[in-house]
């Protein structure tokens, strides 16, 4: 690989590392809201629009409006949803040692037999279960964005 290529890759993984910054924290914020209201009995049904799919396409459409007039949208969107969705599904592997440690009995506890094979699974699949859709929807906003804007340098 080339120097001006390399510094392309470091380029790209340092804006998406910026964008997901936020995200992170507010991630961190909402897994540890849920688990909150799953401790004060709060019903399922209920708090199950508070969670990290939900998050992730959120802000999927918001990456999606941000990065539309970028040079690689699409690029840019995926590793964004890469770096972001193992990240924000490590608090939920460290929830299921807590849950289990003491034996609090919330969802977190639930499935998994060590703390490796909830982060394993909270890593790999867990991530998916974000990062497709995500992209999707991104990619959808993305396009959407895209029409839009030569739509009105087409007209304007």
């Amino acid at each position: 690989m080339n120097n001006k290529r390399i510094k392309f890759h470091k380029t790209l993984l340092h804006e998406a590392i910026s964008i997901i910054k936020t995200p992170i924290i507010i991630a961190l914020l909402v897994t540890i809201v849920r688990y909150i209201l799953e401790l004060l009995g709060i019903s399922e049904n209920i708090i199950f629009i508070i969670g990290l799919l939900w998050l992730t396409l959120g802000f999927s459409i918001y990456w999606g409006i941000k990065l539309s007039d970028t040079k690689t949208p699409f690029i840019l969107l995926l590793l964004c949803l890469i770096i972001f969705s193992p990240l924000s599904r490590i608090p939920v592997a460290i929830l299921w040692w807590v849950d289990n440690k003491w034996e609090i009995g919330t969802h977190y506890g639930l499935y998994f037999n060590s703390f490796e094979q909830a982060l394993f699974n909270q890593i790999t699949y867990g991530s998916l279960i974000q990062l497709i859709p995500g992209f999707i929807l991104g990619a959808i906003t993305i396009a959407i964005m895209q029409k839009q804007h030569n739509k009105k340098h087409k007209n304007g």
